[in-house]
């Protein structure tokens, strides 16, 4: 296997050949940044974790640079940043028992750049690879402009390769837009609530973000303690914790159905619907 930047990096943690690794993957992460995976697909790595014919593989997109540091981390420089985060990324794939962890090495500006060549490269190297039972991927409607121009290289990618080459499902996950207000045959539940201990020690892993000035541990806990609960006001709980996703298949089925228009397809169900019930009892 050959990445194109000279920072990628490249590690199954268990010693397999990298390229065996791909190829058996079943669960397919492919997100923006150090620590992604473990704070927005948490569901895949808690499906995979400790079975035998499960296989999840993570590609983290950019570098690390740029991110919030306070504490021990507020003098370090972007350079160090980036080595503090790949290493944090790798014992996250350590602990969780990750199938591969391939960490591409762009700056968010080179990803932000639609058809970048050195990008589009790597991910179609990636995607037509492996042939995983699911892809999680970041979702359009997300309000992070390197999450939302992941997504658009993951989709470029995929629509690189013929029909019968492109993964059967593929969901997008929430991050710093949450999914709750989807309506409710929109969204897919992702049972956060397998192996708690492992969950809160991966997203603890990224001491780099914690300590340096965001509590994505807390928050992704009560995020996902928060849908679970109002998810429906008339029914018990069925998971006490829960991820939302959004079925993007359509997206890598369909190459005439932009992006821009799936997206607003949904937030016009939403108006539709608001309008209606606020008509229904005026």
């Amino acid at each position: 296997m050959k990445l194109s930047h000279p920072k990628a990096d490249i590690y199954a943690p268990d010693g397999s050949d990298p390229d065996i690794a791909l190829a058996r993957t079943t669960h397919l992460c492919v997100l923006a940044h150090q620590d992604d995976i473990e704070i927005n697909a948490y569901p895949a790595v808690a499906e995979c974790h400790g079975k035998a014919d499960s296989f999840l593989t993570g590609v983290t997109v950019t570098n690390g640079a740029g991110s919030s540091r306070v504490g021990p981390f507020a003098d370090h420089t972007d350079a160090q940043m980036q080595t503090v985060r790949a290493e944090e990324q790798r014992e996250a794939a350590r602990l969780g028992q990750y199938n591969l962890q391939l960490q591409l090495g762009y700056a968010s500006a080179d990803v932000k750049r639609a058809g970048q060549p050195d990008v589009l490269a790597d991910l179609i190297a990636i995607f037509s690879a492996c042939h995983p039972q699911v892809v999680y991927l970041h979702q359009p409607l997300d309000k992070h402009d390197t999450h939302v121009a992941v997504l658009l290289r993951c989709i470029e990618a995929i629509r690189a390769l013929p029909m019968d080459q492109r993964p059967t499902k593929v969901l997008g996950v929430e991050a710093w837009r949450g999914l709750d207000w989807l309506l409710d045959d929109e969204k897919i539940a992702l049972d956060c609530s397998k192996h708690p201990e492992l969950a809160m020690k991966l997203m603890q892993v990224f001491a780099s973000q914690i300590a340096g000035g965001k509590r994505y541990d807390i928050a992704a806990l009560g995020r996902r303690q928060a849908n679970a609960t109002f998810h429906t006001a008339h029914a018990t709980d069925e998971f006490t914790e829960v991820a939302w996703a959004l079925d993007l298949t359509p997206l890598v089925t369909d190459d005439k159905l932009s992006v821009a228009e799936f997206a607003e397809a949904r937030v016009n169900r939403l108006r539709v619907d608001v309008a209606a019930r606020l008509a229904k009892l005026s």
